[in-house]
C-alpha cells in the first residue's frame, strides 16, 4: 500500500509534470508560425516576442483567451533575457533576431518557451508538494522526511545526510520541489 510520500512523489513524477510540460512547450514551438527571419525594427521585435510569449502560455496551460497584455508579455521575455544574456539582455536578443547570429530569432523562441516551460513546472510542482507538507502534522512531517531519507537518502550528497541530516530536515520541502528534476537526471542518465 502505498505511503503519503509515495502518492505525493508519484503525483510529481517528471513523467507527469517536467515531461509533459516539455511536450506542450515543443507542441507551442511546432504550432507557432514564424512570418519573418529576420526583425530590423525595436517596436516589431517587441511584438513578435511578445506574441509567441503568449502563445506559448496558451498552449502549454491549455487555455483559451483572446486577451493579450503586450507590456506583461515582454516584461517576462525581458527577464528570461536578463537571466539569459545579462543586464542588458533584451538588447543582446534584438542584436541575435536584427542578425540571425546565435541561432537567429528561432533560437530566442526556444529559449523562451524552454524557460517558460521550465517556470510552469516549478509552480505545479511546489504547489503540489506545497499543499502536501501543510497538510501533514509535526509528527507526520518528521516521519515522512525519515521515510524519504530511508527510500532516497542515497541520492543525496552525503554531506546532506550524515548525521541526523538536519539539513534536510530543515529544507525538506525544497528536497521534495527538487525530487523530480533528480529522478529525470537519473532516468536520461541511465537512458544513455
Amino acid at each position: 500500500m502505498p505511503t503519503k510520500l509515495d502518492r505525493i512523489l508519484n503525483s510529481i513524477d517528471p513523467d507527469r509534470n517536467l515531461d509533459e510540460i516539455a511536450c506542450r512547450v515543443d507542441d507551442a514551438l511546432n504550432s507557432y508560425r514564424m512570418e519573418k527571419g529576420l526583425i530590423h525594427n525595436w517596436s516589431e521585435f517587441r511584438l513578435v516576442l511578445s506574441k509567441f510569449c503568449s502563445h506559448v502560455e496558451k498552449v502549454v496551460l491549455r487555455i483559451n483567451s483572446s486577451l493579450f497584455d503586450l507590456d506583461m508579455y515582454w516584461g517576462r521575455c525581458c527577464r528570461i533575457f536578463m537571466k539569459e544574456y545579462g543586464a542588458s539582455g533584451e538588447k543582446t536578443a534584438f542584436e541575435i533576431a536584427r542578425t540571425g547570429t546565435e541561432g537567429g530569432l528561432p533560437s530566442l523562441f526556444k529559449l523562451v518557451a524552454k524557460r517558460m516551460g521550465e517556470e510552469y513546472a516549478q509552480r505545479e510542482i511546489a504547489a503540489g508538494v506545497g499543499c502536501f507538507y501543510g497538510s501533514l502534522d509535526v509528527d507526520e512531517k518528521l516521519a515522512v522526511c525519515d521515510e524519504y531519507l530511508q527510500k532516497y537518502g542515497h541520492l543525496l550528497p552525503s554531506e546532506l545526510t550524515e548525521g541526523s541530516a538536519a539539513r534536510i530536515k530543515a529544507n525538506f520541502l525544497k528536497v521534495l520541489e527538487e525530487h523530480p528534476r533528480t529522478i529525470q537526471r537519473l532516468r536520461n542518465i541511465s537512458r544513455k
